[in-house]
């Protein structure tokens, strides 16, 4: 049995290595979970006993085959109660995270299969995050580009908001921009910031939370 704790460096792991496509350095996982390096490096030697990840000095970590199936083990429990948190129980969008949170480490996995049956086994959470189904395999995702890579005039549709902070999703909810939002890019301004239009007017988003933000080419059936 993993403690909650280990699940949580687990599941930090993938995600910051799914997002830069690089090992995880001990600066990079103390600031993500918001404890210092030592306790950082105290936790991954555990893990690394376990043979839940592959650590090499100054190259800092990535998850082994094992380690892998853990996290998507916890991103499919933590994914389905965000779905069921807002589908039945009116959670707001931007608010699941932190209760899935408590609740992920929790559940079995027969509970989590019945959620899944009760929401006829989505692909995607609330911010768009694939989740991964039964057999742990992940939906394919194609066509997709961050917000911040975007030009001037570009038309979009956001799905897929990245988890960085609960505050960063509800700036984004008070902004307007969820899943399924249309957007159109007013100016990418040289200093970072990229300016867009949405259903509640122009807003102006910081590169930093544009980047978090996944979409696809608005189709003219959309506009």
């Amino acid at each position: 049995m993993l403690s909650a704790v280990m699940e949580d460096y687990i599941k930090a792991i993938y995600a910051i290595g799914n997002d830069t496509g690089e090992r995880v350095g001990t600066s990079e996982l103390a600031e993500y979970l918001g404890v210092t390096s030592p306790t950082v490096s105290s936790m991954v030697k555990k893990l690394e006993e376990r043979g839940l990840v592959d650590r090499e000095e100054y190259r800092g970590v990535t998850l082994t085959e094992e380690g892998e199936v853990v996290a998507l083990e916890i991103l499919r429990h933590h994914r389905l109660l965000e779905s069921y948190l807002t589908e039945h129980l009116d959670y707001d969008w931007a608010d699941v995270h932190e209760e899935a949170d408590r609740l992920e480490h929790h559940v079995s996995e027969e509970l989590t299969a019945r959620i899944a049956d009760a929401l006829d086994n989505p692909g995607v959470d609330p911010h768009g995050d694939p989740i991964p189904d039964a057999d742990l395999k992940l939906p394919e995702e194609t066509g997709r580009s961050r917000l911040s890579d975007a030009s001037e005039g570009d038309r979009a549709i956001v799905r897929r908001i990245r988890h960085q902070g609960d505050e960063e999703l509800r700036y984004l909810s008070d902004a307007g921009i969820e899943p399924g939002t249309e957007i159109e890019v007013l100016e990418v301004a040289p200093f970072g910031l990229v300016t867009v239009r949405t259903p509640n007017g122009e807003q102006s988003l910081p590169k930093e939370i544009a980047r978090l933000i996944e979409t696809t080419p608005a189709t003219e059936a959309e506009a």
